[in-house]
């Protein structure tokens, strides 16, 4: 009987070696993340219940970002609603942009507004 039993007993403690050895081994690797897939942030909670809640959830980066409302309950989690997240606000001018001065920020400032379709002229 441990003829046939001590086979099968090194198979299994050499699966569970080789399995360790490839949990740490990955750890230590440069550029491997631990996580695969879109990037995802919770960005908003609101309580409902003592067990109830939505939440809002950010998927993906860049242009293909995405909003989803999700309903959480015991019983499982719900797509509520899905919606484009804006673009990401633009950097503001440089500080030497804003050094010029008060008339070069004013002459910003008012040439849109005169090239405008309701500009005199």
């Amino acid at each position: 009987m441990l003829q046939n039993a001590l086979p099968a007993v090194g198979l299994l403690l050499a699966m569970m070696v080789v399995a360790w050895l490839l949990q740490r081994w990955r750890r230590h690797l440069p550029n491997v993340s631990r996580q695969a897939g879109p990037s995802l942030k919770v960005m908003n909670t609101l309580p409902l219940g003592p067990q109830q809640r939505v939440v809002t959830v950010q998927v993906g980066d860049g242009a293909d970002r995405v909003c989803l409302v999700l309903g959480v309950a015991p019983g499982g989690i719900t797509a509520l609603h899905q919606l484009p997240l804006p673009n990401e606000p633009q950097p503001s001018l440089p500080p030497a942009a804003n050094s010029e001065g008060f008339k070069a920020r004013l002459s910003q400032l008012i040439q849109p507004q005169q090239e405008g379709p309701h500009a005199p002229g």
